[in-house]
């Protein structure tokens, strides 16, 4: 099995295909680069194509009236975006930019519809990942909801175990690398705010920060009430 395969069946849209489904997927894909802080999508645009991170990491941001930068998403390798609006044909509601130096997958409108209706795997993975970021946007708004810092922190934290989360004898590990301004970002925060706070967490042990810069959470840590968070 070539490498390119193997790597889209790592993808949660393309899962469910066979080696020689996921050959043919592999053909109707175009390879691009992008250097890092470079915009792959920019706020407004009418997009035309479906990206899949290969390598690297981008992020997708709003910035809101007062022109403070706001993350709605980050994507790293694995993930997809773009595909709503190849779907309902309206402009991209927020700017896509990469981060570090990223290389994705590029798929046309053209060919992304013919895989819908020649595939109906493809059409039903879709549908459970269009859930699943609805029920993402409600906890965002909700997150956005709470008063209290550390409990949009946290509320952010138990968001990206859905993703990203592995669960350990330790604890959960967020495999995502973030910064304190990434998440101040994704929450509404000060990136002070967000130091005292992780600084807070983990002298009490509640969490971990790993050498590779993912997050261990404690076993226990998002099961407590929100309100004894600190």
């Amino acid at each position: 099995m070539n490498k390119g395969i193997e790597f889209l069946k790592n993808i949660q849209l393309f899962s469910s295909l066979t080696d020689e489904e996921l050959h043919q997927m592999s053909t109707e894909m175009s390879i691009k680069k992008f250097k890092k802080n470079e915009a792959i999508l920019y706020e407004e645009d009418t997009n035309k194509y479906m990206y899949v991170v290969l390598s690297g990491k981008v992020k997708a941001v709003h910035v809101n009236e007062e022109g403070k930068e706001i993350i709605l998403a980050i994507h790293q390798s694995g993930d997809f975006f773009g595909e709503i609006s190849l779907i309902d044909g309206k402009t991209v509601p927020a700017a896509v930019i990469a981060t570090e130096d990223s290389t994705t997958a590029i798929i046309s409108k053209k060919k992304f519809y013919a895989m819908l209706f020649i595939n109906k795997k493809i059409l039903q993975n879709l549908l459970q990942i269009f859930c699943s970021r609805l029920r993402e946007s409600w906890d965002r708004v909700q997150l956005l909801n709470f008063k209290n810092a550390s409990q949009r922190i946290k509320m952010l934290f138990m968001m990206l175990c859905n993703s990203y989360g592995q669960g350990t004898n330790d604890g959960v590990t967020l495999k995502i690398k973030l910064t304190h301004q990434n998440i101040a970002d994704m929450t509404g925060l000060t990136r002070e705010t967000v130091t005292r706070i992780i600084d807070t967490w983990q002298k009490k042990g509640e969490l971990t920060i790993l050498k590779n810069k993912f997050i261990r959470l404690k076993p226990d840590f998002l099961q407590k009430d929100f309100k004894n968070v600190i």
